[in-house]
């Protein structure tokens, strides 16, 4: 075991749900996802503590793990299970208080190099993508598809793996057969007329 190593989280983590806002936490706590991440953007610290301690309180009782985009330090003031940092945010991030606060860290990456670069720090997880084009942020990198997918996947067998990306309920069967053990989405719950019934089909479709 590396002692710079993060803490573990489970190798399978499922349907992984980024979510705007503590509601949508909430509604993920009731429909039951495994894992949540709380992508909250805003410049007023104030409303990011309130954010996070809503969602940190949400998940309490229930099963759900809780990573917290960005935002490390109240993150780890809050109690949250794990922190997810972008690349960039990698750079700013103090990454031994995180690690001795306990927290999962889970970490983006955009194709080999960063594959690569992100190993170097030994994160509880890992995110590749985006596995295909997604409006929800200007990506920096083309979509990666899914052979690329395929051939991180089992170059980067030995962590906890999440797929993200523009994936969708008619993508996410095979996402899933590539080798990771979690699928994050966005927009398909989100969007969807029943949240908790998407959640359902989308878990139903990655077992299939």
């Amino acid at each position: 075991m590396n002692p710079n190593a993060f803490a573990e989280c489970p190798k399978r983590l499922g349907l992984y749900g980024v979510m705007p806002d503590a509601d949508w936490v909430k509604r993920m706590v009731e429909a039951e996802i495994p894992t949540v991440q709380l992508r909250f953007k805003s410049e007023d610290k104030a409303k990011i503590r309130k954010q996070i301690k809503e969602s940190v309180a949400a998940v309490k009782d229930s099963k759900i793990l809780l990573f917290i985009n960005d935002y490390w330090r109240e993150a780890i003031d809050a109690g949250a299970y794990g922190v997810h940092l972008g690349q960039e945010d990698m750079e700013l991030a103090d990454l031994d208080e995180i690690r001795s606060a306990g927290l999962r860290l889970g970490l983006s990456t955009h194709g080999y190099a960063e594959l690569a670069y992100a190993d170097r720090f030994c994160p509880s997880c890992i995110a590749m993508g985006a596995v295909f084009p997604t409006n929800l942020k200007k990506m920096p990198t083309a979509p990666q598809g899914l052979g690329r997918l395929y051939q991180y996947a089992k170059l980067m067998s030995h962590y906890p793996l999440v797929a993200i990306g523009g994936i969708d309920q008619d993508s996410i069967h095979a996402v899933s057969k590539s080798g990771v053990g979690s699928v994050a989405v966005v927009r398909t719950i989100t969007q969807a007329k029943d949240p908790h019934a998407a959640v359902k089909h989308l878990q139903e479709l990655m077992q299939a």
